[in-house]
C-alpha cells in the first residue's frame, strides 16, 4: 500500500538561535512572522501566505515563524502586540512590515522576491534595511502616530461548521482591518453564559448559549488607526444588522447578509461599544496589551485583572446577587473557582496579616466553608474593584459608603468584611497565581504523526499560547510503553496499542498554561477521529489522525494523571508555582 504524501510545512518554526542561523543561510527570500510567546504566530495571514505560495510556486520563496522570547537577536521586538514581518535575503534584512495588512503583505512579498531574484541571477545590489525597529528615533515616530482602537470579533460556530472561516478572514483583511490576535476555541456553556450575560433577560438566551458552545469559533482582535471613527462602529457597519432579513435588505454586502441564515445563526459577532469591546478583550485575551490607553488621574489605565474573594458566609447566601453586581460594574469573570482552604493555606495567603488582632476571626471565617475565587478583568480592574468594595473596616464602610459592597453584604455579629480585593496590580497577579496556578500537562506526538505532522502540531501548540517547558524525542521500549499505558492493561486493545507506540519515535512534551489539561484535550479532540471530524473538525485528531489507534496525539486526562506521567517520562520537575503548600488548592465539589 502506498504511503501518504508528506504534508509540506508552510512556515518553518524557529524557536532558538541555532534555528535562526540556519534560516538566515537559506537561499532566496524568507518572510518571518515574529511573534510573542503568549499569543503565538499571526494565524490570520496563513491562508494568504498559502495562496501566495501556490500562485507563485517559487522555490526561492520561504516562510517562517520566529518566537521573539526565545531568540536573542529579536529581543527588541518583545512585548509588542502588533504583528511584525521581517523579510530576509542572503541573511540580511531587506524589508519590515508592521501589522497584518494583507494587501500590503502580498505586494511586498512579490516585490521583494523579484528584487532577491535580481540579486541572485544578475548580481544586482541588495538593498539592506538597518534593523533598528525600536530605536529611540523610531519610538518617537511611533508615539506621534495616532493611537489604535480595538474590538473583538467572533466567527460563530455556524460559519465555522460550513467551512467559511478562512473566507471571512480574507474579507476582513481586504476591508482594511488588522487582525492582532486570533484564537480558535470551543466555548464551554459556562463561558458562553458569562460572555452573553448582558442578554440573560432575552427569550433566546438559552438557545444562544447552546449555539455558541456547540462547536469551534474563531476569536479575533481587530484594529484600525483612529481617524473619523474607531474600529468598533466600523466593524459593526461591516458585519451588518443582527437580523438577517434586515441585513439582506439594508446591507446586502455585509458579512451577516452573505453568511448568516437566521438571527441566532448570524455568522459573526461584534462588540456593541468601546466599553464592551474592552470587557470582551479582557475575557478572551487577558494578557493582551493595547497601544491605546485612557488617561485617568494622570496615570495610564490598561485592561488588567484583579482577584476577588467572596467569603463563605455570603458565598452561600448572596452569591448570585454579588455576581450580578460584578457584571453590572463592567467586569468580565476571566477565571472562577470554588475552593475549601486549609488553615495553612489561609496563613500563607494572608501572611502579612497573621500578627494582627483580627486574624483569628479572619482565619475562622476563611475556613468555615467554600470560598468563591474570581479573576476579574476590565480596564483599571484593581482600582475599580477596590472602589466598589469600599473600606475594609465594616463600621467605616457603613458610615462613609453605605452603598459599597462591603457595607451591603456585611454579616451581623461578624467583624470581618465578606469580600476581598487585591491592593495593587503586582499583588493581583500574585494572588491570582495563588488560586489559579499555571498547570502542566503531558502531550505526546505519536509515531503515526511524527514524520508528516510534527511541525504543524508544534506550531499550533505554540500558537495556542502553551509554553513547551520540556521536550524529548524517544523510541519507547515495550516495558516503558506497557508502564505508560498501564491503566489500559486489561483492555482488549492493550497489546496493539503498546506495539504501535513502540514502532517508531514519538515526541514527549510538557506543556504549561492556565487550565493546560483541559485546553490540550480540547485541542486534540475526541479519541475517535471520526467523532472528532463530526464534533471538532478543527481539532488535531480530526485533521491528522487515521483511526482510533493511530490518532496522532495523546494527552493526560486530569492534573494528577499529568503529574504522574510527567514524572515517569522526565523525572521530578520543579516548578515555580506560587502555591507551595503540601495541600494544594483544589476545587470544592458540591
Amino acid at each position: 500500500m502506498a504511503g501518504k504524501k508528506k504534508e509540506a510545512t508552510l512556515q518553518a518554526s524557529v524557536t532558538n538561535q541555532e534555528q535562526w542561523e540556519e534560516m538566515l543561510a537559506t537561499k532566496g527570500l524568507t518572510v518571518v512572522d515574529v511573534y510573542q510567546q503568549w499569543c503565538g504566530p499571526c494565524r490570520a495571514v496563513v491562508s494568504l501566505l498559502r495562496k501566495i505560495k501556490n500562485e507563485l510556486g517559487d522555490d526561492l520563496l520561504h516562510f517562517a515563524t520566529a518566537e521573539a522570547d526565545s531568540i536573542d537577536v529579536l529581543e527588541r521586538y518583545r512585548g509588542k502586540c502588533e504583528p511584525t514581518f521581517l523579510f530576509y535575503g542572503g541573511g540580511e534584512l531587506v524589508a519590515v512590515l508592521r501589522g497584518a495588512n494583507a494587501p500590503m503583505l502580498q505586494r511586498m512579498v512579490v516585490e521583494e522576491l523579484a528584487n532577491e531574484k535580481l540579486v541572485l541571477e544578475q548580481g544586482g545590489e541588495r538593498k539592506v534595511v538597518r534593523n533598528n525597529a525600536l530605536t529611540d528615533e523610531e519610538n518617537k515616530e511611533e508615539e506621534e502616530l495616532p493611537h489604535k482602537s480595538y474590538t473583538v470579533a467572533i466567527i460563530k460556530p455556524d460559519a465555522v461548521a460550513h467551512g467559511k472561516a478562512n473566507e471571512i478572514i480574507m474579507k476582513i483583511q481586504d476591508a482594511g482591518f488588522e487582525i492582532l490576535a486570533h484564537e480558535e476555541r470551543t466555548l464551554t456553556e459556562a463561558e458562553a453564559r458569562d460572555f452573553y450575560q448582558h442578554k440573560a433577560a432575552e427569550a433566546c438566551f438559552e438557545d444562544l448559549v447552546q449555539f455558541m458552545s456547540s462547536g469551534p469559533s474563531h476569536i479575533l482582535v481587530l484594529s484600525q488607526v483612529e481617524g473619523s471613527a474607531t474600529v468598533v462602529p466600523a466593524w459593526r457597519e461591516f458585519i451588518g444588522p443582527a437580523d438577517i432579513e434586515e441585513a439582506k435588505r439594508e446591507k446586502p454586502e455585509s458579512l451577516r447578509a452573505q453568511y448568516g441564515t437566521e438571527t441566532l445563526f448570524n455568522a459573526v459577532h461584534g462588540s456593541e461599544d468601546s466599553d464592551q469591546a474592552s470587557r470582551e478583550l479582557a475575557f478572551f485575551f487577558p494578557n493582551f496589551r493595547t497601544a491605546s490607553v485612557i488617561e485617568q488621574d494622570g496615570e495610564e489605565e490598561h485592561v488588567e485583572r484583579t482577584l476577588a474573594l467572596i467569603r463563605p458566609d455570603v458565598a452561600r447566601e448572596n452569591r448570585e446577587e454579588i455576581l450580578d453586581h460584578i457584571h453590572k460594574s463592567g467586569f468580565i469573570i476571566a477565571l472562577q473557582k470554588e475552593v475549601m482552604l486549609s488553615e495553612e493555606q489561609v496563613r500563607q495567603f494572608y501572611c502579612q496579616h497573621v500578627e494582627e488582632d483580627y486574624f483569628p476571626a479572619l482565619l475562622q471565617t476563611m475556613t468555615s466553608g467554600p470560598v468563591l475565587a474570581l479573576a476579574l478583568a476590565r480596564k483599571g480592574a484593581v482600582s475599580h474593584w477596590k472602589t466598589i468594595l469600599g473600606p475594609s473596616d465594616i463600621n467605616k464602610a457603613k458610615e462613609e459608603s453605605p452603598d459599597c459592597l462591603r457595607a451591603q453584604f456585611a454579616v451581623e455579629n461578624k467583624p470581618i468584611n465578606q469580600l476581598h480585593g487585591s491592593g495593587s496590580r503586582e499583588e493581583a497577579e500574585r494572588e491570582i497565581s495563588f488560586f489559579f496556578p499555571k498547570q502542566q500537562t503531558l502531550a505526546v506526538i505519536k509515531p503515526d504523526a511524527m514524520e508528516e505532522h510534527r511541525e504543524a502540531i508544534l506550531e499550533e501548540i505554540r500558537g495556542r499560547g502553551f509554553s513547551v517547558t520540556r521536550l524529548k524525542e524517544t523510541v519507547l521500549s515495550r516495558e516503558m510503553a506497557e508502564e505508560f499505558y498501564k491503566e489500559h492493561r486489561e483492555k482488549p486493545f492493550f497489546n496493539q496499542l503498546v506495539e504501535f507506540m513502540c514502532r517508531g519515535p514519538c515526541m514527549m512534551l510538557v506543556l504549561t498554561k492556565e487550565n493546560a489539561v483541559e485546553e490540550w484535550r480540547a485541542m486534540m479532540g475526541p479519541t475517535d477521529p471520526n467523532k472528532a471530524r463530526e464534533t471538532s473538525p478543527e481539532s488535531l485528531r480530526a485533521r491528522f489522525a487515521a483511526d482510533i489507534l493511530h490518532n496522532s496525539v495523546h494527552g493526560s486526562s486530569n492534573e494528577q494523571h499529568a503529574e504522574e506521567k510527567i514524572r515517569f517520562i522526565f523525572g521530578d520537575i520543579s516548578t515555580d508555582a506560587e502555591l507551595t503548600s503540601d495541600d494544594p488548592i483544589s476545587e470544592h465539589s458540591n
